[in-house]
């Protein structure tokens, strides 16, 4: 716990650990076990001096085996803003205002794998009764390029390398209201025998585009036409996607990228 002075002249008062974080507010971070009551009272003793100091966003992260304050947050004006599975994060707004942080993650970022063999098959695999291309969830700190590589190779055992972007597509309430933006990327076979991944999807081969396209799933119809027209135009009319460019290097020396049209770009 800390000590600090508070401007009303109530000196030496307790307080809860905090760190300040770069737009005004603060974090506390709960390691150690403690008693709701006392971290009640710690938590209101904080909440005036922070008041006082001008404070705006007051976050509270409680790892699970705390969890026995979340509700003593809760009573003291907290919500609830995001979880991972080891904490909870909360989080109250001190200033009488609008408050303009975000809310947590509003989309979900897939991948989807066109992967074409020199007979213009794609190779697809079966789940419920439906052929689609290997489509997945990006891990957190996974780049697109690699994401989509693990994808086709966890679900039908084929290697391939990234080639670029072709579209992307965007779905509304997908998962628990969450929204989805879909990236469909052409990749290029290195290997051709499918193995099978039974904890993945329940049937694999390569198809026809036009067999994949017939398929009568009404609410994929319209992606499964694009899809199509993306391959075709690839193949034989040279389309060109969007490429990966690194632009900054993050702290730990993990690039970021920018997507985008290298050939249109080259002839500017």
């Amino acid at each position: 716990m800390d000590r600090s002075t508070i401007e009303n002249g109530v000196e030496d008062a307790q307080q809860l650990p905090a760190t300040d974080d770069e737009f005004g507010g603060v974090v506390v971070e709960m390691k150690e076990p403690m008693d709701p009551d006392i971290f009640r009272s710690l938590l209101k003793t904080s909440m005036l001096q922070w008041k006082l100091q001008g404070k705006k966003g007051i976050w509270i992260k409680l790892p699970i085996d705390l969890s026995n304050l979340v509700d003593t947050a809760v009573k003291e004006g907290f919500k609830f803003h995001h979880a991972e599975p080891e904490y909870l994060m909360l989080l109250k707004w001190i200033p009488n205002t609008k408050n303009p942080i975000p809310a947590n993650a509003s989309h979900i970022a897939r991948v989807g794998a066109i992967v074409l063999n020199d007979k213009r098959e794609e190779k697809m695999g079966n789940l419920r009764g439906i052929w689609k291309i290997s489509t997945g969830i990006l891990h957190q700190g996974e780049d697109i390029t690699v994401g989509v590589v693990r994808e086709v190779k966890e679900e039908t055992g084929i290697d391939v390398e990234f080639v670029e972007v072709l579209a992307f597509s965007q779905e509304h309430n997908v998962f628990f209201g969450k929204s989805e933006i879909l990236f469909l990327c052409m990749m290029h076979p290195l290997s051709f025998e499918i193995k099978l991944q039974e904890t993945e999807i329940e049937a694999a081969r390569w198809m026809p585009l036009e067999e994949y396209e017939a398929q009568l799933s009404i609410q994929e119809r319209g992606l499964r036409e694009c899809i199509k027209k993306l391959c075709i135009a690839k193949v034989e009319r040279g389309y060109s996607g969007l490429s990966p460019f690194p632009v900054t290097t993050d702290s730990n020396g993990n690039p970021s990228y920018i997507y985008f049209n290298k050939d249109d770009l080259n002839r500017v």
